[in-house]
């Protein structure tokens, strides 16, 4: 199915419920789920607009993206974590819509730089590439080509150096 038919869009604080329960569902444990709650109660790390919920047809959140605020060697940068889609709606389309749209939202709000730890199969498709290629590691082991770095605007220098990510991630 193409992206096109999935409406995406800022979450509100009325979707709260539906995305931790799409993030529950999507994942083996609540883990992320409750990463997502803790994020939001820390100020340092929430970048307000850039949480996205994907709607089914229905109008129910059917998938979810969010960014949030991390550093590469002091500079500020930002972590797309977690991507999740409700098992009934994977693979159809929903995680591109959602992931497009929170980075399109990542980009128009000045965001230079977005980081993610996933699949490598998945995330290239939207621009990733290593992270190690541009000098950015992260504190804690993991395989290379998991670790992945998106530059959005290119007008100053890639920061380089290690990742440190939010408390709620506990790495």
């Amino acid at each position: 199915m193409s992206d096109t038919l999935w409406h995406t869009r800022p979450e509100t604080d009325a979707d709260a419920a539906a995305v931790h329960a799409v993030n529950a569902a999507a994942f083996e444990t609540p883990a992320e789920a409750e990463l997502v709650d803790a994020l939001r109660e820390d100020p340092d790390a929430w970048l307000p607009g850039l949480s996205y919920v994907a709607e089914a047809p229905d109008g129910t959140v059917a998938g979810y993206a969010l960014i949030t605020r991390c550093t590469v060697g002091g500079s500020p940068a930002a972590a797309l974590a977690p991507v999740a889609v409700a098992p009934a709606h994977q693979r159809q389309g929903a995680g591109d819509a959602v992931v497009r749209a929170v980075l399109d939202a990542a980009r128009r709000s000045g965001e230079r730089l977005v980081l993610v730890l996933g699949h490598p199969e998945y995330y290239p498709r939207f621009g990733f590439v290593r992270a190690s290629e541009y000098g950015i590691r992260p504190g804690f082991e993991v395989p290379d080509e998991a670790m992945m770095a998106l530059v959005l605007e290119d007008s100053a220098a890639v920061p380089t150096g290690m990742i440190h990510y939010p408390a709620a991630f506990g790495v």
